[in-house]
């Protein structure tokens, strides 16, 4: 049929097979001498054909022909010409329209294998590993750690063995169709895209290196790259501007130095806000709309002291370390089971309030990345040692951040333990759709007073509990709070409601 098609043009058949072509290909030399050529079927269409005529392709599909057709869109020839192909941020999850590149985990010009790690993104919800579909070599990265991707947008470019034939360009086919190539050898053609690179003006550097060095008022022609083949990195022109200032500054006057130290001390920085702390900015931006009420009370802590000391003592597991963060959160999914509507969330729309099955109880961490609000999971179903093991889970992984998006997602209510770095209590804000939050204050030994006038010391937590006055009233979070209390002043209490 394609041959007909041909014929009825009035186009001879050599037009049509300049297309069936691929980057590992046959010169009419070897055409015979090859084995996957010799392995070749030969199809018979009623006309004769010469073998120096054409390039045979042996990953052959629909793609080719209806690229003649003319059936080929722009959108997906712009994915793939001249062997490259574009690597896009791909979907991260649901109402993801943006994410952070945190960290490379490869650089320009090495190999990568199918399923390798590219970089690390991060969005709204969690830290994400972006991996290779493809096997090949990297020739352009497109963005620097801190820049915003968008997705969809193009991350980097690679030189691929094999093309997937919905990505293939036609007119990659037409450029390469005019190239002679008698070995057809794909890594010789993708080394010799990369030793290209953007070389202008005699200097080997990405276009983000030159738009770093144009910032900082730097010609790219005074610093010499210590990449592969002389390439300039970006730290290249940081360590170049940096020892250009310092010579600056030692050529100057003492009463010069005085003037350009002060102006580097007190110049203004701007600091963009990304990852967990936009996340920050998004959430308490809506909190503030939400009608807070605030419920303060106090803990007595001598008898969780004590149960503490004791497992303390009795632990032969160097890798398990008791907090009183388990038994807090413990006795609070107690609580919650005797007033489940503080374990619920509000739908504004609708104006309903769903009453959440789990207690996933999260645990507010102040991280190098901000903070983040990582949760416990059915926590009505975990032994306090389960707990514990599972919070210092979260917490390495919030420190390395490393937090996965079920990790963050799916709280129902929220500790914020202030304690832990200092103060006595704070007034928190709830983290939405949940509808009440806990701030923890650190544990001092105050003196109380006994009926009879005498002083004894007693170890006090404060404890203000905020929450949404939409669904919560006063005398259900006192009632709450009351229970609550309970259980830890008494942790004895917890075995009568243990499973």
């Amino acid at each position: 049929m394609f041959v007909a098609r041909q014929l009825w043009r009035k186009k001879p058949s050599t037009y049509a097979f300049q297309f069936i072509h691929s980057y590992v290909s046959c010169s009419p030399a070897t055409l015979k001498s090859s084995p996957m050529c010799s392995d070749l079927p030969r199809f018979r269409l009623g006309f004769d054909f010469p073998t120096h005529a054409f390039k045979f392709n042996y990953h052959l599909s629909l793609h080719f022909f209806s690229s003649v057709c003319g059936f080929t869109t722009h959108a997906v020839a712009e994915h793939a010409v001249n062997g490259l192909v574009d690597v896009p941020l791909a979907q991260t999850g649901e109402g993801i329209a943006e994410c952070e590149l945190m960290k490379w985990f490869v650089q320009e010009g090495d190999l990568v294998e199918e399923f390798q790690p590219l970089c690390e993104v991060q969005s709204d919800k969690a830290t994400i590993e972006i991996t290779s579909r493809y096997k090949g070599m990297i020739s352009q990265i497109l963005h620097t750690p801190g820049d915003i991707v968008k997705v969809g947008e193009t991350l980097l470019k690679m030189a691929v063995e094999e093309f997937p034939p919905s990505i293939l360009s036609a007119d990659a086919f037409e450029n390469e169709s005019d190239k002679p190539n008698d070995h057809g050898d794909f890594c010789s053609q993708s080394q010799s895209l990369l030793i290209k690179g953007d070389k202008v003006d005699g200097v080997l550097c990405t276009p983000a290196v030159r738009n770093l060095a144009k910032e900082l008022g730097v010609n790219v022609s005074d610093i010499k790259g210590s990449g592969k083949d002389g390439r300039l990195l970006k730290e290249d022109v940081v360590k170049y501007v940096g020892s250009k200032d310092a010579d600056h500054l030692s050529s100057c006057s003492d009463h010069s130095n005085q003037s350009v130290f002060e102006n580097l001390i007190y110049e203004d920085k701007v600091v963009p806000l990304r990852g967990f702390q936009r996340v920050m900015v998004k959430s308490m931006t809506m909190a503030a709309s939400i009608p807070h009420f605030h419920y303060v009370e106090e803990l007595k802590c001598d008898a969780l002291i004590e149960l503490k000391s004791s497992f303390k003592s009795q632990n032969s597991d160097p890798s398990i370390k008791h907090t009183f963060l388990p038994f807090l959160v413990k006795s609070l999914s107690m609580a919650l089971s005797k007033y489940p509507l503080v374990n619920s969330s509000f739908n504004e729309d609708m104006h309903e309030i769903i009453v959440k099955g789990p207690h996933n109880i999260g645990i507010a961490m102040a991280t190098p990345y901000g903070l983040v609000v990582p949760n416990v999971k059915k926590v009505q179903s975990l032994t306090i040692l389960e707990i514990t093991k599972e919070i210092s889970r979260l917490q390495q992984l919030a420190v390395e951040n490393k937090l996965s998006q079920g990790d963050i997602t799916g709280g129902t209510i929220t500790i914020s333990n202030i304690g832990a770095i200092g103060g006595k209590f704070g007034s928190p804000l709830i983290n939405l759709p949940e509808v009440a939050i806990i701030a923890i204050g650190r544990i001092q030994k105050v003196p109380h007073i006994r009926d009879d006038g005498t002083v004894y010391p007693v170890s006090i937590m404060n404890v203000n509990i905020g929450a949404d006055h939409r669904v919560l009233d006063g005398a259900t979070v006192a009632k709450f709070c009351n229970e609550w209390k309970s259980l830890i002043e008494k942790p004895e209490l917890l075995l009568l409601h243990m499973r």
